[in-house]
């Protein structure tokens, strides 16, 4: 209460401050939302004590959200602060549409030098400076872990080395000159870890083997598990993405790398990207900057280690759609503290610019809104008690069919289009894992419908959706004989 207090009253001297907040938004990929080290559920083994540090200093999101678990959509809707639906950019392969703003030139028009280090991947394959920073440094596509090329404001540059090591880099180096200025300043740092094949630093490879797994209860083959559960969700362990599958065969077949291997390389990799996190800490530390940078540490999706027999991200599970969320900043954020309302990645946007006070543009619309009273008093009595997630399925990834949910303090409701399957309705509070599928059972048929027209009513209510096609290149999809897999 003391702390609360205190914020309050910063907050109402803000005007008599000199000094504008900095930002640093630092994105990782792929990662867990409970892969921290002071998480409940973190495995015993993990160690993220730069992470934990960010936590203590400051607040853990503990339901941090993503409305589409995809690398691109969902960072489009960390820097438009828009749905999917509303920013278009569908999937990994699909182009930022022209027109589209991102919040960092707002920062920029209101006096912020602006920044961007590391994965950027809307627009596939291309790596140009993008509006809304000053300094560009990126590569092209999901890059690879060893030996990186960077473009950097234009030119193309190789990098020996671990590419998380080597874009923190760049991070602190940028974070010396902006110091150097009388303008605050505005720093995203894009990892490309811990994303998928995962690769850890060779430092830290088979730091965590033979370490004791806690094996989630839905990864098991048994009926129980798949009973009630829509066909394509066990269709799916054997099929990309499956852990009797994984792309090249089954996990327990020789030469194919087990499920404690994958799970160890995940691990390893957290760990090197926490090691990182902890470099661009002490460089602030060192500059003097701590006590006037925001510091947030989000992840663009979360992503399944074998629930429901899943190696991947993409559905409307927990584990896909619940990302880690720390922020720090000293006299704005109590210390420890806990936020257990529900926050989205479409709020990030209009947070930072209420905290900046920069003005948000009337248009484009940002659907997110600002956990800033959040911030201030730890709850916000008129906040979001749900919200809608939404993911359209890839031709280069087509397991996973078309998803729609709407998730609710306790309740979820996931409608799969285009499938002839049952679609899900889950109790989160007597079944966390979504085991039981209560679609099918009479007396939860009320409570499945009104929230089936409530997702609906919110997806239609402000733009169309939109369907994603590719035009077939090969002849062979011409025969609509051959097996939908060809």
């Amino acid at each position: 209460m003391k702390c609360r207090l205190l914020i309050l009253f910063f907050v109402l001297a803000l005007p008599l401050f000199s000094k504008p907040w900095n930002f640093v938004v630092i994105l990782s990929d792929d990662h867990r939302y409970d892969f921290l080290g002071f998480h409940e559920n973190a495995p015993k083994f993990l160690e993220t004590p730069h992470l934990d540090r960010l936590a203590r200093e400051g607040a853990h999101f503990a339901n941090a959200f993503v409305t589409t678990s995809l690398c691109s959509p969902s960072r489009a809707s960390i820097l438009t602060g828009q749905y999917m639906r509303n920013h278009k950019v569908v999937d990994n392969q699909r182009p930022v549409p022209k027109g589209t703003r991102f919040f960092p030139e707002y920062l920029q028009a209101g006096g912020y030098e602006t920044a961007y280090v590391g994965k950027w991947h809307m627009g596939h394959e291309k790596d140009d400076p993008r509006p809304g920073f000053d300094h560009w440094v990126s590569f092209p596509g999901q890059g690879v872990y060893m030996d990186p090329t960077f473009n950097i404001n234009g030119e193309r540059k190789q990098f020996e080395g671990y590419i998380t090591d080597r874009l923190t880099d760049q991070a602190v180096s940028w974070l010396g000159d902006a110091a150097k200025q009388e303008k605050p300043f505005y720093l995203q740092v894009g990892y490309k870890a811990v994303h998928y094949p995962f690769q850890p630093a060779p430092r830290h490879k088979g730091r965590y083997v033979g370490k004791p797994i806690d094996y989630p209860e839905t990864m098991a083959r048994t009926e129980e598990n798949y009973a009630s559960q829509p066909k394509w969700l066990k269709e799916r362990r054997y099929g990309i993405h499956g852990i009797d599958h994984m792309e090249t065969g089954a996990l327990d077949k020789d030469p194919v790398p087990s499920f404690d291997g994958l799970y160890y390389d995940f691990a390893e990799t957290v760990h090197g990207l926490d090691e990182n996190i902890g470099r661009i800490l002490e460089r602030l530390d060192e500059l003097k900057l701590s006590e006037n940078t925001f510091v947030l540490y989000l992840g663009d999706n979360g992503f399944s280690l074998g629930e429901h027999g899943f190696y991947d991200k993409r559905d409307a599970f927990e584990t896909s759609i619940r990302v880690p969320m720390i922020g720090r900043a000293p006299g704005l954020i109590c210390p420890g503290s806990k936020i257990e309302q529900m926050v989205l990645n479409v709020d990030i946007a209009p947070s930072l610019l209420a905290i900046a006070e920069v003005e948000q543009p009337a248009t484009p619309r940002m659907d997110g809104q600002s956990f800033l009273p959040l911030l201030q008093s730890g709850k916000a009595p008129n906040w979001r008690d749900h919200f809608v997630y939404e993911y359209h399925w890839e031709w280069n990834f087509p397991a996973q069919p078309t998803t729609f949910a709407i998730r609710t303090d306790r309740w979820k409701y996931i409608f799969y289009h285009g499938l002839w399957d049952r679609n899900g309705l889950y109790d989160l509070e007597t079944d966390p894992h979504e085991r039981h599928n209560l679609i099918t059972v009479p007396a939860f048929r009320e409570r499945a419908l009104t929230l089936r027209e409530k997702l609906f009513d919110e997806l239609e209510s402000n733009g169309p959706l939109m369907l994603p096609l590719r035009r077939p290149k090969n002849e062979q999809y011409y025969d609509r004989k051959l097996p939908l897999n060809d």
